[in-house]
């Protein structure tokens, strides 16, 4: 899978069974490659905000006397009074130890919601993740602008991230081939994948935004009404980490597809435009 791709028919020199296609425009790659960078930093310097107070909440309220918690990362002392790291989701709780909650060496453990290893900074700096989260949130923010524009100019967006009705009703068919690792290269988009980029293109990508602008006080004095839209700042923090571990999970089964599709022509696609496609369509790009 490439995260956005601008399919284009124009044909390069081919031999018998290849044909080579222009596949991406160069705003496709540009913010590609910025929303691969932006959100690596968005991420860890996120968890370290996250760090500071390492629970989730419902509502527009949170603290010590109120019991609106839907995830939390904390050290607990067990009943025969070990102390470890327990993640505790809707009121169930798992001992995570060594990873959330409680992590690093045992003679010098942390106790943190991530483990140092996952936020940036790697110490407790709650001041310095802010700077570096709100940086590459504003670029990620205006890559996504520039997208959007360049993709409604060029059709992009219709053509190949909105879903038809012909790929609706072929998703049993694309679920089974990727189930099964048979991948098509056309050069163009099943309905399964339509979905995937829609709903991470048009439904995570402004979430995150939207939520995230809603835990900024600032925002909330201009734009009050985005609290009334989110249900509070908790309930947007909420969403926001859900959005994000969405966002995590999206990048995996994305560099899975990559590597079993065939990294070097999808990488070299999303780098130079270029992508070889069979001309027979034989097998689906992935």
């Amino acid at each position: 899978m490439t995260i956005m791709d601008d399919i284009e028919s124009r044909p390069a020199p081919q031999n018998d069974e290849k044909t080579i296609i222009y596949r991406h425009r160069i705003a496709t790659r540009i913010t590609h490659w910025i929303w691969a960078i932006t959100l690596f930093f968005l991420l860890l310097s996120g968890l370290q905000i996250f760090n500071a107070h390492p629970q989730l909440y419902i509502g527009n309220q949170s603290g010590f006397e109120f019991e609106n918690s839907v995830l939390s990362m904390r050290a607990m002392q067990a009943a025969d009074g070990t102390v470890g790291g327990y993640t505790t989701v809707l009121g169930h709780s798992f001992d995570t130890t060594g990873v959330f909650g409680m992590s690093g060496p045992a003679g010098n453990p942390s106790y943190r919601g991530f483990p140092a290893w996952a936020t940036l900074p790697s110490y407790q700096d709650l001041a310095t993740g802010r700077v570096i989260h709100f940086f590459f949130a504003w670029l990620f923010s205006a890559a996504f602008l520039v997208w959007f524009a360049s993709s409604l100019i060029s059709g992009h967006l219709t053509r190949d991230i909105l879903p038809s009705v012909a790929d609706i009703r072929s998703l049993p068919r694309s679920i089974v081939d990727h189930l099964r690792f048979r991948f098509h290269h056309d050069g163009r988009y099943n309905g399964l994948q339509k979905l995937a980029y829609a709903g991470v293109l048009l439904v995570i990508f402004p979430l995150i935004i939207a939520t995230g602008l809603t835990m900024s006080p600032g925002m909330n004095a201009a734009w009050p009404w985005l609290l009334d839209i989110f249900g509070g700042r908790q309930t947007a923090r909420t969403i926001h980490f859900l959005c994000m571990a969405a966002l995590v999970a999206f990048f995996v089964i994305h560099i899975l597809m990559v590597i079993a599709a065939g990294p070097l022509n999808e990488m070299r696609s999303i780098i130079t435009g270029w992508y070889r496609a069979d001309k027979k369509n034989e097998e689906h790009s992935a």
